[in-house]
């Protein structure tokens, strides 16, 4: 074992150590419990047994119908419980309790008159924990009651235990899957930048793409993939050489085969793994070159067989083209960017996002003015 392994394992017994400890008497005492029986006199004695022992949560009810109120109301850790009652019987009462009780169970012991072998297997099988008859010695009652109470309070605070690392984990979890982002919206950056571009425009286009997502109706789940995906759309322009990124003019037929390798170059970065995120991300980074009548790249995918998401982040993406400032272009006005928009609908574009498009004009316009470079 390496010293990280060694140290992990004696970190782990440090904090089980810290959070799960034994019992001690002062959480044994202030336990609570429930004592249900029709004779006041049994009550009584009860009371007196578990008070003179320490005991200083006792409710007591000789109505077996109030039983699972109070139980729930106090959240009871074991109740002794009579079997022949008016009313109700004692196994109606862990009928009761049992269809309400939540993990971990009451435990629950049976004090009657009754002492043959077929009351005794139906207690247990209605989830009695011990049986004692009457008349019981004082001493063993209090034995039995210990007992009882000391594995209850194991498992509440194992259970306690099992939430707080739950929650800790999921807190763990929430900081990798941040953690994961921001490195994979660093990456996307990191193409924009060599593209002479700036981070406003993966944050503009991401934000259309999620507003055209609204409009047609995904789910929020499917939202907020697009939303943190879209932007790593060109991470493959990492790949491509700067003397043809960098150009400042047209590129030969040649240097633009290059370049329409950055689509797969992106959607290699992004695959391989199983997390749901990267694999849109993979998908739109190969497919948002894709044109609606099949002249795209790289592979001339036509109408519904390009991906959605691709189709998505391509509207949100020459919108922004156009009507951003470039350092080889100037801004082109909204009414001639949304003209060209309706222009290639149908050609460029999925017709049915672009009408999408249109509908969340207002919406996309003022996302631009928020982030302009």
């Amino acid at each position: 074992m390496n010293g990280q392994t060694s140290q992990a394992h004696e970190n782990l017994k440090i904090q089980q150590s810290e959070n799960l400890s034994f019992i001690t008497d002062e959480a044994l005492y202030q336990a609570s419990i429930l004592v249900v029986d029709d004779e006041e006199i049994n009550l009584a004695i009860l009371s007196e047994i578990l008070e003179s022992e320490g005991y200083q949560n006792i409710i007591l009810t000789q109505d077996p119908i109030e039983a699972l109120r109070l139980y729930q109301k106090n959240n009871c850790d074991l109740i002794l419980l009579d079997i022949l009652m008016p009313g109700m019987s004692g196994f109606e009462v862990m009928d009761q309790i049992g269809y309400s009780d939540q993990h971990p169970k009451v435990p629950i012991l049976v004090l009657t008159a009754l002492n043959d072998e077929k009351t005794r297997l139906q207690a247990l099988t209605k989830g009695a924990r011990d049986f004692l008859v009457k008349p019981f010695n004082n001493e063993e009652v209090l034995v039995r009651i210990k007992n009882l109470l000391e594995v209850r309070l194991i498992h509440k605070q194992l259970h306690q235990y099992n939430e707080k690392l739950e929650q800790r984990v999921q807190e763990r979890t929430l900081v990798i899957e941040s953690t994961q982002l921001e490195i994979i919206h660093r990456l996307g950056l990191a193409a924009e930048y060599r593209d002479n571009e700036t981070g406003a425009h993966i944050i503009r286009m991401s934000q259309y793409a999620k507003e055209v997502g609204k409009v047609i109706g995904l789910n929020n789940q499917t939202i907020e993939l697009i939303l943190q995906a879209s932007p790593m759309h060109d991470i493959g322009k990492i790949g491509i050489p700067d003397k043809i990124l960098l150009k400042p003019g047209p590129l030969t037929p040649e240097e633009f085969e290059c370049m329409k390798t950055h689509t797969t170059i992106g959607a290699e970065i992004l695959s391989g793994h199983d997390s749901e995120l990267l694999q849109i991300a993979s998908c739109i980074a190969l497919t948002h070159h894709e044109k609606w009548d099949g002249s795209g790249y790289p592979n001339g995918l036509k109408g519904n067989a390009i991906p959605l998401t691709g189709r998505i982040t391509a509207v949100a993406d020459v919108f922004d083209a156009l009507s951003s400032k470039r350092p080889y272009k100037i801004a082109w006005p909204i009414d001639k960017s949304v003209e060209y928009m309706q222009e290639f609908a149908g050609k460029h574009f999925d017709p049915d996002l672009v009408k999408a498009f249109l509908t969340c004009l207002p919406t996309i316009l003022k996302i631009q003015q928020e982030n302009k470079s």
